[in-house]
């Protein structure tokens, strides 16, 4: 098989799918990820004693815990308890679990950064808590945080590349097949290395121009 018919009839059709599997990963535990890395700052900053306690050892267990052996456990493990994930549903929830602990960290040192007296202004004017850290605290905090939050995502992109260990076929899973069924090892996985380092540029420059576009004025 000449070069030109490998890349066109083997290598694009089996990288779309596996882009497509690795986009619909991304898309879907980003955002949630984000939106729990968000509730865990705000309940370790505001919540009482009990529940930032309880955040806290959410963070220390998902941040310690290598990624490859959550998703070990949550597909090989967990079946032997009678809890069953596809390979998809265990991916994401893995990415999930891990995205939102680190994406609590960056968050929370920027709600910390917001200095305390905005808070007692906003109060002083006839706020309640809560109305006051979520318009005054977070708005400011979610800006501070977004260099922290862009270089995670970049993280994420890279981490789904290890569902393949557990038998999901992502961008990867794909490459390793074709590379194992030509032993075309050098071409698949140098494209395929070309195609993450696009998903990186194009998510960098974004996250760059959001960056700039929602600073902190001084």
């Amino acid at each position: 098989m000449d070069q030109i018919t490998f890349i066109f009839d083997v290598m694009l059709p089996a990288f779309s799918n596996g882009l497509l599997m690795t986009l619909s990963l991304i898309a879907i535990s980003a955002p949630i990820g984000f939106i729990l890395g968000v509730t865990i700052a705000c309940g370790r900053v505001y919540g009482g004693k009990g529940l930032s306690w309880v955040m806290k050892l959410y963070t220390i267990f998902f941040r310690g815990c290598p990624l490859l052996l959550l998703l070990f456990i949550l597909y090989f493990g967990l079946p032997s308890v009678g809890i069953v994930f596809t390979p998809f549903v265990a991916s994401v929830l893995g990415f999930i679990l891990c995205n939102s602990a680190y994406n609590s960290e960056y968050v929370r040192g920027s709600i910390i950064s917001v200095k305390e007296g905005q808070l007692i202004a906003a109060k002083a004017l006839g706020m309640t808590k809560n109305q006051a850290i979520i318009n005054i605290v977070l708005p400011q905090a979610l800006r501070r945080s977004i260099p922290g939050i862009s270089n995670e995502f970049i993280y994420l992109i890279k981490y789904s590349s290890l569902a393949y260990m557990i038998t999901l076929v992502e961008l990867t899973g794909a490459s390793k097949l074709i590379a194992t069924k030509y032993f075309a090892y050098n071409e698949t996985f140098f494209a395929v290395a070309l195609v993450y380092l696009a998903l990186v540029t194009v998510t960098t420059f974004g996250a760059n121009a959001l960056e700039k576009k929602y600073a902190v004025p001084g």
